[in-house]
C-alpha cells in the first residue's frame, strides 16, 4: 500500500486578487491561517479554484512559495502543476519540488485530446522527473479527457503516482477504479457533493471547494466517516448540500470567491475570461449564505 498524502478535507484554495488583478498576498495569508485554524487537512495551491490557468509562470511559483512558507509544514501543501504541455508540466513540477511542496496535483492534459496511451506516457514523464508523490486529476468536463479505469491500473504502477482527484462525476466509473486499483491508488473526491459516496467506495477524503468558506464542516464530514460515525457524517453532508450546490450556480471559482468576499476577505474578482456574477445569482448566494449563518 502506498503512503497517503493526507486523509480528510484538502482545500482547493482560492487566490485572492487586488483591484488591478495582482495577487493579494496579505489576504492569502489570512486565508491560509483561517484554513489551518479550522481543521483543514491539506492545502492545494494553484489548482483550478486558485485560477492557475491565468497565472504567469512567475506568479505560479511565487504563490506556491508563499503558501509553502506560511504553512511551514503544519499540514501538507499540494502544488497544482498540470499543463497540456508535458515539458512545461515537468518544469513546473520540478520547481514545486524545489520550493518545498509536499505533493503535486496534475490535471489531465486539456485541449490536445491525448489518447489513453498518451496519458500514460505524459504522466510517467512527469513522475520520472520528480521524487514527490503525484495526485492525478480527472475532470473531463473541463479538459475533454477521461482517465479510464484500465488506464489507472497502468498509471498507479509508477511508485510516485499515489492518488487521484476524481471529478468525473460518475460513481460507477469511480467504483471500477477502486475495484481495479485497490490499495495502489488513494481516491479523493473532486466534487463536494460526492464526498460521502466516494468515501463509501474506499476514498480517503475530498479536495474541496466549499472548504474555502466552511473548512471545519468539510473536515468533519470526512473525519466522522473515517472514525465510523457514518450517521454523523451523512447528517452534515446532507444539511450542507444546498450550500455546496450554490457554489456552482456559476463557473468555479466565481461563486466561492464572491462568498469569501461576503465573509470579509478581500479576494477580489476572478481574472478574465471569468466574469462577475449576475445580480440574480448574487442575490441567491447572499440568501443561502444567510441561511447558513455565514454572513
Amino acid at each position: 500500500m502506498k503512503k497517503e498524502i493526507f486523509t480528510g478535507s484538502g482545500v482547493a484554495i482560492i487566490t485572492p486578487m487586488n483591484e488591478d488583478g495582482s495577487v493579494h498576498y496579505e489576504t492569502l495569508e489570512k486565508l491560509i491561517e483561517f484554513q489551518i485554524a479550522n481543521g483543514t487537512d491539506a492545502i492545494i495551491s494553484c489548482g483550478t479554484t486558485g485560477e492557475s490557468s491565468t497565472m504567469s509562470h512567475e506568479e505560479h511559483c511565487k504563490v506556491l512559495e508563499f503558501t509553502v512558507q506560511k504553512v511551514n509544514k503544519r499540514i501538507p501543501v499540494i502544488a497544482g502543476t498540470g499543463s497540456n504541455d508535458t515539458a512545461y508540466a515537468i518544469e513546473l513540477s520540478q520547481e514545486a519540488e524545489k520550493i518545498g511542496a509536499d505533493a503535486l496535483l496534475v490535471v489531465t492534459p486539456y485541449y490536445n485530446k491525448a489518447s489513453q496511451h498518451g496519458l500514460i506516457k505524459h504522466y510517467f514523464a512527469i513522475a520520472d522527473s520528480v521524487s514527490l508523490p503525484i495526485i492525478l486529476y480527472n475532470i473531463p468536463s473541463r479538459t475533454g479527457c477521461l482517465i479510464k479505469p484500465e488506464t489507472y491500473v497502468e498509471l498507479c504502477k509508477h511508485p510516485n503516482i499515489t492518488a487521484t482527484k476524481e471529478a468525473s462525476g460518475d460513481i460507477s466509473h469511480i467504483a471500477k477504479v477502486a475495484a481495479l486499483c485497490g490499495d495502489n491508488l488513494t481516491i479523493y473526491s473532486g466534487n463536494d457533493d460526492q464526498t460521502l459516496p466516494i468515501m463509501a467506495l474506499g476514498g480517503k477524503g475530498v479536495i474541496s471547494v466549499i472548504a474555502n468558506i466552511c473548512p471545519q464542516m468539510s473536515h468533519d464530514i470526512c473525519a466522522k466517516f473515517l472514525s465510523g460515525d457514518l450517521a454523523g457524517s451523512r447528517k452534515i453532508a446532507l444539511e450542507s448540500l444546498n450550500l455546496m450546490n450554490t457554489m456552482f450556480i456559476d463557473i468555479n471559482p466565481i461563486v466561492i470567491k464572491e462568498a469569501a468576499n461576503l465573509m470579509g476577505y478581500s479576494c477580489g474578482l476572478c481574472r478574465l475570461p471569468l466574469s462577475e456574477m449576475t445580480e440574480q445569482d448574487h442575490a441567491k448566494l447572499v440568501s443561502v449564505m444567510k441561511k447558513y449563518n455565514l454572513i
